[in-house]
């Protein structure tokens, strides 16, 4: 019979009166990649790393996009970016506010309003604790700046919204450059090109002084062979 263990916890009786067998080899965790360097992560103060993680919510009607910048376990930056949902806006105003200065586990389980960011926090922490981010092999991570950088210039999320029918066929209405004006037509009527107005940057210009009416000409552009359609048409109204 064996000398009943000294383990602080309760024991079953048949467990008690086992021969205690020795651990023979004790790795520890598999090494993940963080910042350009190999770390064995045994708890939360451990992890470093910048990702993404997206999330959608019950009815699937919203999603979100969740960029957080962590180092030594706790939330640095958050930038959060909804789609689909007038609610989902107001939710990411209070989740900007609750994520930084929390660690990674805290986040996890505290409500950030919107079941579509709650699942994006899920997603994101899988892939950071596994090591899969976007700084993994960035030697010093990223610096606290990224998440604004990811907009790129104006600031603003990259949106595309397409409509189409069986009928009517395809309607382009955002892009990543912007908010569509125009589509460009062939003579099968086919889509060749667009035209769009960049609404950060006629922001940008109107907060400078510009009259309105020519920060909006000079926010335009066009992509593809915009200027060789046969027929030009407004996407919302034609």
């Amino acid at each position: 019979m064996s000398k009943v263990s000294e383990c602080p916890y309760a024991q079953s009786l048949e467990v008690q009166h086992m021969c205690t067998v020795k651990k023979g080899c004790d790795h520890g965790p598999a090494p993940i990649p963080e910042e350009g360097k190999w770390i064995q992560a045994k708890q939360i103060t451990d992890i470093s790393a910048y990702t993404h993680g997206v999330g959608w919510c019950a009815p699937q009607q919203g999603a979100c996009k969740l960029s957080l910048n962590v180092k030594n376990g706790i939330i640095e930056e958050a930038l959060v970016e909804t789609i689909g949902c007038s609610g989902m806006t107001h939710s990411a105003a209070m989740a900007a506010e609750i994520l930084p200065g929390k660690t990674l586990l805290e986040a996890l389980n505290t409500d950030l309003v919107c079941d579509a960011i709650n699942t994006a926090m899920r997603e994101l922490f899988l892939q950071i604790v596994y090591g899969r981010s976007q700084s993994a092999f960035s030697e010093g991570g990223l610096v606290i700046g990224a998440g604004m950088e990811d907009l790129g210039k104006g600031e603003r999320s990259m949106v595309g919204t397409m409509y189409g029918t069986k009928e009517k066929g395809v309607r382009y209405l955002e892009m990543t450059e912007g908010y569509c004006t125009r589509m460009a037509l062939d003579e099968n009527d086919e889509v060749i090109g667009y035209e769009f107005v960049s609404l950060g940057k006629m922001t940008d210009f109107i907060k400078k002084g510009m009259e309105p009416g020519e920060a909006y000409q000079k926010a335009m552009g066009t992509y593809g062979r915009f200027n060789d359609a046969a027929k030009y048409i407004d996407p919302r109204k034609e």
